[in-house]
Parts: structure tokens; sequence; C-alpha cells
């Protein structure tokens, strides 16, 4: 299971709409890694003028991959973060995340770390199976 779902959301839920803040806290107390990790990277981005900031540092363990993962491949945790921090996120190999700015994604760089060709150009034997 991706998310520690608490009763009292799990019922907002069923009756209708939650508000995101409620998912995001969820996001974060399920996620915590990937929660701090994406944070970081955000508050890092907001004190420069780099075009984007990226974690090149593997996990500690399976389980920060995990969550990482997760976090990552949901559409729904994606877009909540990126809405919540203000950022565009972007994802190589199993665990090169980068935070840009929203309006980077029509530009060049978020298009070149977003190709196929940086996807092959950051392979290595150890991301095999991650």
């Amino acid at each position: 299971m991706s998310l520690d779902v608490s009763p009292q959301l799990l019922a907002e839920a069923e009756h209708g709409d939650i508000r995101e803040e409620d998912f995001v806290h969820t996001v974060r107390t399920s996620l915590p890694y990937a929660y701090d990790l994406i944070a970081s990277l955000a508050t890092e981005l907001k004190g420069t003028t780099a075009e984007f900031t990226d974690n090149r540092t593997p996990p500690p363990s399976e389980r920060e991959r995990g969550q990482l993962l997760r976090a990552l491949a949901s559409d729904a945790i994606r877009t909540s973060l990126e809405r919540h921090f203000g950022i565009a996120l972007a994802f190589q190999n199993c665990h090169r995340v980068a935070a840009f700015r929203p309006a980077a994604r029509d530009g060049e760089t978020y298009g070149r770390f977003t190709s196929v060709r940086s996807q092959v150009l950051n392979q290595s034997p150890e991301f095999r199976d991650c």
C-alpha cells in the first residue's frame, strides 16, 4: 500500500472530494523520505537562479527507494506535490528526481532532462534492478 490513509480521510473521500492539503499531509506522513527529498529540492530551487535542482544520491535503503518510486509513479501524488511546492518534477532512474520551475516544462533544459537520450545516458548497471 502506498499511503497510510486515516479512517477520517477515507470517509471524506467516500462522500466526495477531499482537501488537497489533507492529501498532501497523508503523503508527508506515509512517504516521509520522498516528501522530504522533494521539499528540499523545492527549497533549494527557490533559493537560487538555477534552472533546476536535482538529487543524485541513492536512497539509504530499499524502503526509501520504494517511497520515492511510489510518490513519483502516482499521478495524484506527484501532481499534488508539484502544486504544493510550486514546482515541476522530472524523474530518471531510481532516484534522480529534479525540481524545475513550472514554466520550465516548455523549455529546452526540461526537454533535455526528460528526453529519451538523457534517459539512456543516465543508465548504469547498478540501476538495473532498482
